[in-house]
């Protein structure tokens, strides 16, 4: 990972990771409302490449009211790339994750669960249009694969393994 200051202006804006730490905290709220336990952390690894790639959430923003295996059906060309893109966005949702953790707004539960710990972050969608979609998208995110329930389903539906 390159120093913050020796990383070109757009990866800093668009990885910041305090913007990448809530868009992933949205998530892990959405998964722990259907689901007590939390947030597998395999799963959390997904967040970020589906909400912040701009055809991902464009695809997954107008199917939000369908479930997420049927926009995937319905959508193919959410898949091309997606590993690449899963590997390409890793050291920034290590970061994100890491900044929850430091902040306390994240907890790792003694099974290896993510739950929102106590925090100060706002309930409320706030900033511009294309952060509040990549919040938005991130919490139907984690709705739904709270709603599947079989980490191996979403992973094998999204054409990557664990």
């Amino acid at each position: 990972m390159k120093q913050w200051v020796n990383r070109p202006i757009e990866i800093r804006n668009l990885f910041n990771p305090a913007f990448c730490g809530l868009v992933l905290h949205r998530a892990i709220a959405s998964f722990q409302e259907k689901d007590a336990r939390g947030i597998p952390f395999s799963l959390s690894l997904l967040i970020l490449p589906l909400s912040l790639q701009q055809g991902s959430r464009e695809i997954l923003q107008t199917g939000s009211r369908s479930y997420l295996l049927k926009v995937i059906a319905e959508h193919p060309e959410l898949l091309v790339g997606f590993s690449d893109r899963c590997a390409d966005v890793l050291p920034f949702t290590f970061e994100g994750l890491g900044l929850l953790m430091h902040v306390g707004a994240l907890t790792v539960t003694t099974e290896g669960f993510l739950v929102p710990g106590d925090s100060r972050v706002v309930k409320s969608v706030n900033g511009s249009e294309e952060s509040k979609a990549c919040q938005r998208v991130a919490a139907y995110l984690g709705k739904q694969f709270a709603l599947i329930g079989d980490r191996g389903t979403i992973y094998t539906t999204l054409g990557i393994r664990p």
